[in-house]
């Protein structure tokens, strides 16, 4: 499918993932998410920056568990990591990993195993 993103073609699958990692923006994140009603805010914005940077590091997205590991221990807002994860859970209520993916302009990621 294209999509069109501040006036340029970009490719994606059925699902709505880019399909070449190289034309990810932010203008592609802000029409992805105005497209499934997602309004973004710096917490949402925190974890798809996280997840670009992991996989730039990793070449494959992070895990939830990882994702809560490594943030948990960072935001001070929350009492411990169970507390981050339904934070999360409530920036991404379908499926976190999955949705920032797709925002992220990652691959779809693999199930936790």
């Amino acid at each position: 499918m294209m999509l069109n993103v501040a006036g340029k073609s970009v490719e994606t699958n059925e699902q709505g993932f880019i399909s070449n990692l190289a034309e990810w923006s932010e203008d592609f994140t802000e029409t992805i998410a105005k497209n499934d009603g997602v309004d973004l805010y710096n917490d949402h914005w925190e974890l798809i920056l996280y997840f670009r940077e992991y996989y730039e590091e990793n070449q494959v997205c992070p895990t939830m568990h990882k994702v809560v590991r490594e943030l948990g221990k960072k935001d001070t807002h929350f009492r411990n990591q169970k507390d981050y994860e339904k934070h999360i859970y409530k920036l991404f209520p379908k499926d976190p990993t999955h949705e920032v993916c797709k925002l992220a302009g990652l691959p779809m990621p693999q199930p936790d195993d």
